[in-house]
């Protein structure tokens, strides 16, 4: 299993992904039946797609983060946030991010939160979309973080919705 994060974007607009992508034959397989048949209240898991008849490969579970909330939460999570979700995942198989056989022989699971308040579906959909690219572009990434660039990170650390005072 592979596993990457996107962050992209200010609140109450932006996105963060966790991506987890693996064999339609292994476990991650098993993890995307199983979460796509249990949803729960406010979480309904979903097939992303580009368009209606056209899902996104590799076939790619959508997860809310946020419990949903009222029809304007809704459609900002199935419309915009799918959709670039949908972009960000298409947008790795056509720039080579992903591998050829991640189209037909993996799973992806996307858990995506979309806040309470989004209110700019262009900047919903955008964020999604360079999120969804980030967090790929993470998972298969080869290197992994350097000891010092940690040490850098917690130093720094932040986000847009918290800075540790130093």
């Amino acid at each position: 299993m592979l596993i990457g994060e996107g962050f992209a974007g200010d609140a109450p607009n932006g996105a963060h992904i966790n991506l987890m992508l693996g064999a339609k034959n292994g476990p991650m397989g098993t993890a995307y039946a199983v979460a796509a048949a249990s949803p729960g209240p406010g979480h309904v898991p979903f097939q992303v797609v580009l368009k209606l008849g056209v899902p996104v490969e590799p076939a790619t579970l959508f997860i809310a983060k946020a419990t949903l909330r009222n029809p304007t939460h809704e459609t900002m999570t199935w419309g915009p946030a799918q959709m670039g979700v949908a972009a960000g995942i298409t947008m790795a198989v056509l720039d080579g991010v992903l591998p050829a056989e991640a189209r037909q022989d993996w799973v992806a699971i996307a858990c995506v939160w979309v806040h309470w308040d989004a209110n700019d579906a262009d900047a919903v959909f955008a964020n999604n979309r360079e999120a969804a690219l980030a967090a790929a572009r993470t998972a298969v990434r080869r290197d992994r973080i350097s000891l010092d660039e940690l040490r850098e990170a917690l130093e720094s650390q932040g986000n847009s919705f918290y800075t540790p005072r130093r």
